[in-house]
Formats: C-alpha cells, structure tokens, sequence
C-alpha cells in the first residue's frame, strides 16, 4: 500500500434541535472546505439529546457520506459538553469548532489553517458585527468586557467557541479533569501562540437560536464562577433585586422628603427615621445576599466537581472507533501526546 502525505482537519460540529439546517450545514462545509487538496475532511456532528428528527437525519448523511461521523449523547447535556464530546472523538492533526447555524461562515477556517501555518497554535475568531437585536448585542458586549475584567486569563473580546486548534491544543484540553467546561475559557488558559481573525457573522440562516437568555446568562455564569448552581444563583439575583429596591425606596423618599409629597396619605415626616431604618435593613440585606450568593457560587462548583460525574454519556457513535467507556473517556479527559503537529504529517 502506498503511503500518503496528508493533513487531516476535524470540524466539530454540536447539534440540538437542529433538523432545519443539518442538510445545509453539511453543504456548507463540504463546499468550503471538502475538495481541498491541502488536507483531509472530517466532521464530527455531536448530537446534544436532540429531540427532533436531527438524530435520523445525521445517521442519513453518515451513510451517504463517510467524511462525515456521529457522536451521540444519552441526552441534552448543553452546548459546552457537546464540544467537549466533540474534542474527545476528533483525531485531526488540527480541529475546527463551528455550530451548526451557519453565522460563522466555514469558508474562514481556511483562513484560520493560513494562520495556523504561519506558527499560531489558537486561531480564533472575533466577530466584527453580529446580526442579533440590540439587547443581545449590548448583553454580550458587557458580559466579555466584565470577563475580561475578573478573569485571570486574557480572553479576547468578541470571541466564542468558533476557532481551530492545533493537536497539542486538543490533547491538552482533553486532559483536564474538570468537568463543568466554559470552553473559551480553557482555550484561553492553555496559552501557546494564539491570534484572532476578525469576522462579519451572519444571520442564522433557518430555524431558532438555541442559546436562549437562560441559556446565555448560565453560559456567562460559568465563564465568571466557572459552573452555576441554580438555587444559589436565585439567592444572588434576590440579593441583587433587594439592593436595586433599597436605592429606588431611597430616591422616592428623598423626592417625598423634600418635596414634601405624601406616600398612601403619609409623608416620610410623620415618623422620623423609619423610612431611613428601612431602606438601610433593605440595602444592606441586599448586600449580604450578594455576597452569600457569590460564595455560593463558588462552593457549588466545589461540590459538583466532587461528585465526580462525567461532563457527558455517549448513547452510540456512527463512523468513528467507540472510545472504551472508561472513567477518564466519559469525562473527555484522554492523556495523549503532547507532541506538535504542524509537520506534514504521514498517513496511510
């Protein structure tokens, strides 16, 4: 058998609900990057516990396309999980992380290999405009100027999981043992040689966004206090109501006071000091409830870590070797050489 010189890249691929855009999504990356002769192709559609006919239809294209492999999980474990599956199973020298929606175009991979080639280890990508409403926009806009601000790893503004990693970068997040993952994050912490490449990211181009406002509020919850628990998360948003309530009680009574109206036929001088002795109870509870909450947050992660369970549970894999349920392998957490890849690699 001749031997053949080759470059293999991996585009993970997670998908929930997705049955409007699996055909297209496929089209996509086939277009862009399928016939390239620069390097092999394989994409790793995970399927996150969709409940539509997205399963059905991923096994189809599996069948009809061998370029194309299946990861199955049990159920919804999240999108963050979902791309940890995704890392665990690609066996590319590099690998590509795009969702399904088609707002990151596939065509800029290729740009991200051209920077990979230039020595980059993390090429990542930075949104230049982003078709969304304006309070997702200024939502987004705050939450990664705020992360940058109380995280302890430099994270480029305007940059999500959309990126391409070199193997090493692969192997290396397969190894870390955490399993409440904010990806970006992590991607971020390993360090090496790592550059943005600025885009224009479309519209979705069919069916609704996955990533509601819940959705994205826990997303920015693990990126600050690296998981969320959801009872201790509620008494960190009642502290925080209670504070704003205290602030709004004290600019009414301020306005009552000297402007002398009546409030439910009282005005606050009719017992002097007890509106002041509420609003203070009021603010400071709310501080104290903050605090409790931010301290909570942190704990809970402690204890979800020590439960010790897997990040995710593959129900069945089409077109890829099954990886042995081990402990270690549930978890996405598979040592493998650190070795660099960006050699020509020798395949058969």
């Amino acid at each position: 058998m001749d031997n053949k010189i080759s470059l293999l890249l991996s585009v993970i691929v997670p998908c929930f609900n997705e049955q409007d855009m699996v055909s297209v999504t496929h089209q996509c990356l086939i277009k862009a990057l399928g016939d390239n002769p620069e390097f092999a192709l394989e994409i790793i559609y995970v399927n996150d516990g969709s409940r539509d006919h997205t399963e059905d239809m991923l096994f189809d294209l599996q069948s009809d396309d061998k370029r194309a492999k299946v990861v199955s999980l049990s159920r919804n474990f999240g999108h963050q999980p979902a791309v940890t599956a995704g890392l665990a199973y690609a066996t590319g020298d590099i690998v590509a992380i795009i969702d399904a929606d088609l707002q990151d175009p596939p065509e800029v991979i290729l740009q991200m290999i051209n920077k990979w080639r230039q020595g980059y280890d993390v090429v990542y990508g930075i949104r230049a405009k982003r078709k969304e409403g304006l309070f997702k926009r200024l939502s987004y806009a705050c939450f990664y100027r705020l992360y940058r601000l109380l995280a302890s790893v430099d994270v480029q503004l305007d940059s999500g999981d959309f990126a391409l990693l070199d193997r090493r970068i692969v192997n290396v997040l397969n190894s870390l043992p955490e399993k409440n993952r904010f990806l970006r994050g992590l991607r971020a912490w390993t360090g090496f040689r790592q550059t943005g490449l600025v885009y224009e990211r479309a519209a979705r181009a069919a069916g609704e966004t996955k990533y509601t406002f819940k959705k994205l509020l826990k997303l920015a919850f693990d990126g600050l206090f690296n998981f969320s628990t959801a009872p201790l998360t509620i008494i960190f948003i009642m502290g925080i109501i209670t504070a704003f309530t205290a602030v709004a009680a004290a600019f009414v009574y301020l306005v009552a006071r000297f402007g002398d109206f009546t409030i439910f036929g009282h005005s606050p001088g009719d017992v002097p000091g007890f509106s002041t002795l509420i609003i203070a109870i009021l603010f400071f509870s709310g501080v104290q409830l903050i605090s409790v909450g931010i301290l909570g947050e942190y704990l809970g992660r402690l204890y979800q870590e020590a439960k010790m369970r897997p990040t995710y549970i593959v129900k069945e894999v089409r077109g890829l070797n099954p990886i042995d349920s081990t402990h270690d392998d549930l978890l996405g957490c598979r040592a493998t050489n650190f070795s660099t890849s960006r050699e020509t690699v020798q395949r058969i």
